[in-house]
């Protein structure tokens, strides 16, 4: 009987600290999806997202016009964009973001095209070798507002210094999708946090 008493109060325990985690892990999401931040920083870098034959999806081009006006703006001189391809992909994601973004007047020299990357982490460590390379150390990092907490986070783990600044228009910001993209956010940063590895949770919400 006192076994299962003890029993009962470590589950409980457990319980009531996974809860607490998980709820700490939501609010830090909720807190950088509704952030802007965006002082001036050595580069913009945008994850990646689906894109057709070099035509970025919608998620994807909201991302790049986001990254525009921020570039316009005078937030960074140089713009990122980062992911790899499916097979049978006749460029990268990488390649179709600088391509979108030179056809909307952004410079060629102000645009670095890196093909790799298949998840958020993969694409981070791709963008921050690229940008030590360069000697670039400050970021504004663009996606969508559900996704930017753990690409903060991971990105400060990989050294560098980080501002936020989601997207406001696009398919990613409807509420139709908010619950799904918490839940992988969420799940996500946990395996993160406990591995220390990619999730698996790259996979498109939309």
């Amino acid at each position: 009987m006192r076994l299962g008493r003890t029993l009962l109060r470590w589950l409980a325990g457990a319980v009531l600290v996974s809860a607490l985690v998980m709820g700490g892990i939501v609010v830090r999401i909720v807190q950088f999806a509704h952030a802007d931040q965006h002082a001036a920083a050595d580069t913009i870098v945008v994850m990646g997202a689906a894109q057709y034959n070099g035509r970025p999806s919608p998620v994807f081009a909201a991302r790049l016009d986001h990254a525009a006006a921020l570039y316009r703006a005078d937030a960074a001189e140089h713009i990122i964009t980062v992911g790899g391809g499916q097979q049978g992909d006749a460029v990268t994601e990488g390649e179709a973001g600088r391509q979108y973004l030179a056809d909307a007047g952004i410079p060629d020299s102000a645009l670095v095209a890196i093909g790799r990357g298949v998840d958020t982490l993969i694409s981070l460590r791709a963008a921050a070798a690229e940008m030590a390379d360069r000697g670039w150390t400050s970021t504004i990092i663009v996606t969508d507002p559900w996704h930017e907490a753990r690409c903060r986070m991971i990105a400060r783990d990989l050294g560098l210094s980080v501002q936020v600044s989601p997207v406001t228009t696009g398919p990613a910001t409807d509420r139709s999708v908010e619950l799904r993209y918490l839940r992988r956010e969420v799940l996500g940063t946990l395996f993160y946090r406990l591995v220390g590895g990619s999730s698996g949770a790259g996979s498109a919400v939309i």
